[in-house]
């Protein structure tokens, strides 16, 4: 088999995590203070694959391109791919066709998280040599994904989002391709949402007589679309962690997994891990607890945080509950204001949440 190459899809808007998304690719919000992006890059990386073909979307990418860069941080070489319209996935990877140049290639849904990364997947796939390889992982509501039904060793149909689910197999963001897709995507017709499904054309694969094997994902896996979705990811990525201090701390304790940042200072205040701390945050008089990311050069006075994820240059300061299950964009001000009258003051972007104590 040739050499693999990766493509990753790095489009989309990110409705669903708004009023993040308003300013910032989806791709590049951080989980445990890493953009979700650079997880699928460095499972590439760590599989051996030193080619990588990002497509973009005209208004993020520039912002993408500017954190990821030419990839030579990660090892590898990017080429960056402009895809006009978000006409589904199988238009993508035609619309990475020249970059592709006949390869085998691993494709991976740019804000998706696997545990266990790609190394094992890419092995089978280069000792088996199938047409296609697809990850599955059980789930509780298959209803919400694609689905595929399997024969034996083989997959023999695939459902989008089905009323009536024979099978609880979802499919992962992660897939492995030979050139067969590309024709496979050349001949079939856009869906009712009107655009080109890769479950279509794996199926028309199927339907072809060519081998789609399936490959059951064991390690958790996320789709990191929602907040929820990315609080949770950021819990299992701190799960792993393993403890650092190199900032400073003042009359401060750490408990537990806890990374502190160069940089960081904390000042009479408490981390239970797991949680990490970025460079140049400063904390007065507070507690972190457990599952949280604070970015780096945010400020935290008098207030107490738990599973959470703040982005850098943000602040929270003299709250007198708990702050949980937040997640706080960029140099985002939060604070109570001993002013009278007493009164709530807000600035608050499209579709955020705001809950009153």
């Amino acid at each position: 088999m040739d050499k693999l190459k990766g493509l990753i899809l790095s489009g989309g808007k990110g409705t669903r995590l708004r009023p993040i998304t308003h300013t910032s690719a989806k791709q590049l919000v951080p989980v445990a203070n890493k953009p979700v992006l650079f997880y699928g890059i460095e499972a590439m990386a760590a599989a051996g694959i030193e080619e990588i073909g990002i497509i973009i979307a005209p208004e993020t990418g520039g912002e993408i391109r500017e954190v990821a860069g030419d990839g030579s941080q990660f090892g590898i070489a990017i080429t960056y791919i402009e895809q006009d319209a978000p006409l589904g996935l199988a238009h993508a990877v035609l619309t990475a066709e020249e970059f592709l140049a006949g390869s085998p290639f691993v494709m991976y849904l740019g804000d998706n998280l696997l545990r266990d990364g790609i190394v094992e997947l890419v092995e089978t796939f280069e000792s088996s040599e199938p047409d296609a390889m697809i990850l599955l992982t059980q789930v509780p509501d298959p209803e919400n994904y694609g689905v595929a039904e399997l024969e034996g060793e083989r997959v023999t149909k695939l459902v989008e989002k089905p009323e009536r689910p024979t099978t609880d197999l979802a499919l992962v963001g992660v897939y492995m391709f030979t050139p067969a897709i590309l024709d496979a995507a050349k001949a079939i017709e856009p869906s009712a949402r009107g655009e080109l499904e890769i479950t279509d054309a794996i199926q028309h694969l199927v339907d072809s007589g060519l081998r789609v094997d399936p490959h059951i994902v064991r390690g958790w896996w996320k789709d990191t679309g929602q907040v929820q979705d990315m609080l949770d990811a950021n819990r299992l990525i701190l799960e792993e962690l393993e403890e650092r201090v190199d900032g400073d701390l003042v009359d401060s304790r750490v408990e537990g997994r806890v990374v502190i940042e160069r940089g960081a200072r904390l000042e009479r205040s408490t981390v239970r891990g797991p949680a990490i701390i970025g460079a140049n945050a400063h904390l007065v008089d507070a507690y972190i607890g457990p599952y949280t990311a604070i970015g780096e050069r945010v400020t935290i006075v008098k207030a107490e945080i738990e599973h959470s994820i703040l982005l850098s240059g943000s602040s929270v300061r003299d709250l007198a509950g708990r702050m949980e299950a937040s997640l706080v964009g960029r140099d985002v001000s939060i604070s109570r204001s001993p002013a009278l009258p007493r009164a709530y003051r807000f600035v608050v972007g499209d579709s955020a949440e705001i809950a009153i104590l």
